[in-house]
């Protein structure tokens, strides 16, 4: 079977690099994610500014948005510790650079930096942001409580979403200060082991902002880093389609084996279909505000469903064989099942309906 056929998107460059990277070698992982920074510039600046179309995630043309996208999805086929280390890396990237003139120097951020993003919410945790000289010209310091900080105890530097006195705010700050520890959170995921997401206590934590008030939520590109987590899940479907494909090769499939391999055709075409197009969206600049979330929402639903009906379809058809006697498949059917989780299944379906009623249906 030649795999030309069913992995157009796979990036020959990107895939030699992952595969060289060993299972939860967090430090080589994190090591690739500064080789492939050059993508981000794909969702870093904007699309007036660059020339029409994209070169490959390996060099040439300036990237584009399927440039970043299909890096992050041959990383999800290769590895997904690998990839769940370097997607917040690039998202990182990209925050960065659409933001532009950032002082980074003044959190001893440089080049060799290592990023993570740490945006989510949770009750009774949240993180107070207080410039010094009780202006907003800073500097600036935060305090309080960070949930779901992956890999903060393995990383330089994180982008974290605080409360100003005008509203949330992005900033920067380096996690290997003083004021920055562990909060305690358990860790117990058999899925994703080696990548660690507890929270994090912050005491008085210098950080300088990215961006003005509001603009980490309202940015063209805040949609954007959502639809890079839906191609590395994407990617992890891709390749279980190749377990079951390379099943199949080892003896005449039946009727029954067909069916699977057409049915995870189907949500993987889908699912490609919508991130291509997501892609393409980006690149002319059709994919901000409203359109940008409307966007994210649907390919992360179908993406998501496409994993979730791949770790259905190769569970059915393959049985418990590959779950206890391959490691590769057995990683990575634990670590999907793990990261497909950030997609609230139903409550985000649910939002995405809401998205789509028409003005006169909210009143």
């Amino acid at each position: 079977m030649d795999r030309r056929r069913t992995t157009p998107w796979l990036d020959p460059v990107t895939a030699d690099l992952a595969t060289r990277v060993a299972p939860d070698d967090i430090d080589a992982a994190l090591a690739l994610g500064a080789r492939l920074a050059p993508v981000a510039a794909g969702l870093g600046d904007r699309p007036a500014d660059r020339p029409a179309g994209g070169g490959s995630a390996g060099g040439g043309a300036h990237p584009g948005a399927w440039d970043y996208l299909g890096t992050l999805a041959t990383l999800g086929s290769v590895d997904l510790t690998t990839a769940r280390a370097v997607e917040p890396h690039l998202d990182a990237l990209a925050i960065l650079a659409q933001a532009g003139d950032v002082d980074l120097g003044a959190v001893g951020a440089d080049g060799a930096s290592t990023w993570g993003v740490y945006a989510a919410a949770a009750p009774g945790r949240r993180v107070e942001a207080t410039p010094s000289s009780g202006s907003e010209v800073g500097p600036w310091t935060l305090t309080g409580e960070q949930p779901w900080c992956s890999l903060a105890d393995r990383l330089s530097h994180a982008l974290v979403v605080a409360h100003t006195e005008q509203g949330r705010r992005l900033f920067a700050i380096p996690l290997r200060h003083p004021g920055v520890t562990a909060s305690g959170d358990p860790w117990v995921g058999r899925g994703l082991v080696a990548v660690t997401s507890g929270g994090i206590r912050l005491q008085e934590t210098p950080a300088v902002p990215v961006g003005p008030t509001g603009w980490y939520l309202s940015r063209p590109g805040f949609a954007w880093g959502g639809i890079g987590v839906a191609a590395v899940w994407f990617g992890a479907a891709a390749a279980l389609r190749e377990t079951l494909r390379a099943a199949a090769g080892r003896r005449a499939p039946d009727q029954i084996a067909l069916l699977h391999l057409g049915r995870a055709d189907l949500a993987l075409h889908a699912a490609e279909l919508a991130l291509r197009d997501a892609a393409d969206r980006i690149d002319v600049g059709a994919a901000a505000g409203a359109d940008g979330v409307v966007l994210a929402a649907r390919v992360r639903a179908l993406a998501a469903d496409a994993a979730e009906r791949l770790l259905e379809i190769v569970g059915h058809a393959l049985g418990p064989g590959p779950l206890v006697g391959d490691e590769t498949h057995a990683r990575r059917v634990a670590d999907l099942t793990v990261y497909v989780r950030q997609h609230h299944a139903e409550r985000d379906i649910a939002r995405l309906g809401d998205l789509t009623l028409p003005p006169e249906a909210d009143a």
